[in-house]
């Protein structure tokens, strides 16, 4: 595997943007991969890693670039959290994915074409905006756990999940406190008129951020299975 760490340019600044491929058998896809709420830490380097060794040249931005922030720690972390997250905006987010496709586009390790969008937690709406705001670019989108995904806002996910030919796929946690039940339905609704490329999955007996090893709701078998659907869906949507 090659893997770098490099600062970004974009419209607001530089991105610093953990980026990991195979060393082999490129110009490989690439795939933007949005941080949950906790920032840049090596649980999502692992993560980019494992999704990077199936063949795919992935991007870890760090979205709290603009505060100046790139890893949280200590018992003041959770509030900090909170306020980085309120400084962040969906537009935000996608001047950002410009630029990352920019730099990616110029980069003979990743291949021209198809894209790929994940999200964990609040970037499983961005990963479906970049769906939606890049339509021929962005060929296949995941929300793991996402929040935000129905709310009053223009640029909501559920509405502009309809602005794309993406396959886009939703995994849900059965007890989620930032995504209840009511939203899951409110959102699966939503996408009913195109049961063709969108799929919500609720994952039983699982809470919110089952995925990531180091987290007390971690769930292994829960984590293996929404390891095969990414892959199986970029498979089918970048090769």
């Amino acid at each position: 595997m090659i893997e770098r760490q490099i600062d970004i340019p974009t419209r607001d600044g530089a991105t610093t943007t953990f980026v990991v491929h195979p060393e082999r058998g490129g110009p490989h896809p690439p795939i933007l991969f949005f941080m949950d709420a906790p920032a840049i830490r090596e649980e999502l380097r692992d993560m980019a890693r494992r999704l990077a060794s199936c063949g795919y040249y992935v991007m870890l931005p760090n979205l709290y670039y603009r505060a100046g922030v790139m890893e949280l720690a200590g018992a003041a972390a959770r509030e900090r959290i909170f306020e980085l997250m309120g400084g962040l905006s969906i537009a935000m987010v996608m001047s950002d994915a410009a630029s990352l496709l920019e730099f990616a586009d110029a980069d003979p390790a990743a291949r021209a074409g198809a894209v790929g969008a994940l999200g964990y937690c609040m970037s499983g709406q961005f990963a479906i905006n970049a769906a939606a705001s890049f339509p021929d670019r962005v060929t296949a989108a995941a929300s793991i756990y996402g929040t935000y995904l129905v709310t009053d806002k223009p640029d909501s996910p559920h509405t502009q999940a309809h602005k794309t030919k993406a396959e886009l796929y939703f995994a849900c946690a059965e007890t989620d406190r930032y995504a209840p039940m009511e939203t899951v339905e409110a959102l699966r609704a939503s996408l009913a008129s195109a049961p063709e490329r969108t799929e919500v999955e609720i994952y039983p007996g699982v809470e919110h951020g089952f995925a990531f090893p180091q987290r007390a709701a971690y769930h292994k078998l829960s984590a293996e299975r929404h390891w095969e659907r990414l892959v199986s869906l970029y498979r089918r949507n970048l090769g």
